[in-house]
């Protein structure tokens, strides 16, 4: 780690304190005795995701979080829930191991996570992601939604 005031590679590090996602460390810089800080996160490779064209993206949080956000619209559902949804299929798509996810799989972790966090939510998230076409298809949905077994 090069100092940012002198630019000589030699620092220590006189203390270290670790974060949710990364490791915050004071150093000294050997050659100018001055002290500065230093931020280290863990770098994480996300899948690609291959979508129904055959493009690839990487891997958007922030679009997951969004899709999540516009389900539970004007409904009593917590941001931190949504959150915690949204880092569930980021961990699955992750634990996955593999270098490319279909956006199917992705659709159908993000769909996973509504069916336990909010109903209304998930039928307004599987009305678009099932592209239903008729009034009778988004029926036949709800229908399937009322007649599953509890869990």
């Amino acid at each position: 780690m090069r100092c940012p005031f002198c630019g000589d590679p030699a620092s220590r590090v006189i203390d270290s304190r670790a974060s949710e996602a990364s490791i915050r460390r004071r150093r000294e810089c050997e050659a100018c005795s001055r002290r500065f800080t230093t931020q280290e996160r863990v770098e994480v490779r996300l899948p690609m995701v291959v979508k129904k064209d055959g493009r690839r993206e990487p891997f958007d949080r922030e679009k997951v979080h969004l899709g999540f956000r516009i389900a539970c619209r004007k409904r009593s559902v917590a941001a931190e829930r949504i959150d915690q949804a949204v880092d569930g299929v980021e961990r699955a798509a992750l634990e996955t191991g593999e270098r490319e996810i279909d956006s199917i799989e992705v659709g159908r972790l993000v769909l996973a996570a509504l069916e336990d966090m909010d109903k209304v939510a998930w039928l307004r998230f599987a009305s678009v992601y099932q592209e239903l076409e008729s009034p009778e298809a988004l029926l036949e949905l709800v229908r399937g939604m009322t007649t599953k077994e509890p869990r």
